[in-house]
């Protein structure tokens, strides 16, 4: 990660968002979704998942001119219980809707000990990972999955049609010191990461994808078949049928609660999501927990590593080690994503900033 780090197009985090959010503004989104939204991808970046960061940035500019996602505006409140509420997120922007959710749930937990927001018709909310840190410092659970009802790329266990997207599912859960962060797809990996490597002309990591024929492939390329290829459950051709199910109940969690989903046949990017915040005070207690989490997760960095391996990495070690590195030095960003950004700030009359050495 540190060699990583030596070289490459690097800038400062604040001129990062800055630009982010002085284009989105541009491109007519409202100022204050702007800064959300800038945020919220610069925080994907800072902890390493790139796919969801920056990257997405020309797209949503995309989304905004042709008003796929909503300038401005207020979610609908189709249903609220006190500790549920259910929003119609009008495609206002994905990021922006969930820092308006995650405010609410933490407010109420003042009254209910678990609160859980369901949103439907919500654009693209972004990296998942990048809303865990701040609401699991503050001693709360936080579980986060989405689903896109549009979206069909990932096939069911034993089938080679694709059907669901890949749903992931992401938790922040505190500890006594660093909390457990992890954004997992139900998938064996993500749209963006295909769609990353294709542009690259690189190989997957792993045959993740699966022809029509019931063939396994590490070419992105096959993705974009006529008919596509699909993306395998996660578990693949072994167990595959565990990340089906887990797929399925992110279906149940998101488009089955909000009241909107495939059986709807949306024709618009967009996402629907399911966010809950519990407050363990109100069960066993947070001391308790924080105190049962470290122990935990002390014994597992302990444990005895497969020999000439690395030691044992928690959840979110490693994105919170970058994320103070880049924060410290600079965001990584790739050269692809460079140019997209030049190309869009150069649209807007606007300038890239200027580059940052590492320290």
């Amino acid at each position: 990660m540190k060699q990583e780090l030596q070289t490459g197009n690097r800038y400062r985090h604040s001129d990062l968002t800055g630009l982010a959010a002085s284009l989105l503004s541009k491109a007519g989104l409202d100022d204050a979704c702007s800064r959300v939204v800038a945020d919220t991808l610069a925080e994907a970046e800072l902890l390493g998942h790139r796919t969801h960061g920056l990257a997405l940035l020309p797209v949503y500019l995309q989304e905004i001119e042709s008003g796929n996602m909503a300038k401005s505006g207020m979610p609908q409140t189709v249903n609220d219980l006190g500790a549920t509420v259910t929003w119609d997120g009008n495609y206002l922007p994905g990021p922006w809707l969930m820092q308006q959710a995650i405010q609410l749930a933490t407010e109420r937990l003042r009254e209910h000990a678990v609160v859980t927001v369901v949103i439907r018709k919500s654009h693209h909310i972004a990296c998942l990972a990048a809303y865990l840190e701040a609401t699991a410092r503050k001693g709360f659970l936080i579980l986060l999955s989405c689903s896109d009802p549009m979206n069909k790329t990932v096939a069911p266990y034993g089938g080679v049609e694709p059907v669901y997207s890949p749903n992931p599912i992401a938790a922040g859960i505190p500890g006594e010191g660093d909390p457990i962060l992890f954004d997992i797809s139900t998938s064996t990996t993500a749209n963006g990461l295909v769609v990353q490597r294709h542009n690259e002309g690189r190989p997957l990591p792993h045959p993740w994808l699966m022809d029509r024929q019931g063939h396994v492939t590490d070419d992105p390329a096959a993705f974009f078949d006529d008919p596509p290829a699909s993306i395998l459950p996660l578990g693949g051709l072994d167990t595959g049928y565990k990340g089906f199910a887990l797929g399925l109940l992110v279906e149940a969690l998101t488009n089955g609660l909000s009241g909107y989903g495939r059986k709807d046949e949306p024709g618009r990017w967009g996402a629907s999501v399911f966010l809950q915040l519990i407050d363990p005070e109100a069960f066993g207690g947070t001391d308790h927990l924080k105190k049962e989490m470290s122990g935990l997760m002390r014994a597992c960095t302990a444990a005895e590593a497969i020999p000439g391996g690395p030691p044992v990495r928690l959840p979110g070690q490693k994105a919170l080690a970058l994320k103070k590195e880049q924060s410290e030095h600079g965001i990584l960003l790739q050269e692809g994503v460079v140019l997209a950004l030049t190309d869009c700030a150069g649209r807007y009359g606007l300038e890239m900033p200027e580059k940052t050495t590492a320290a």
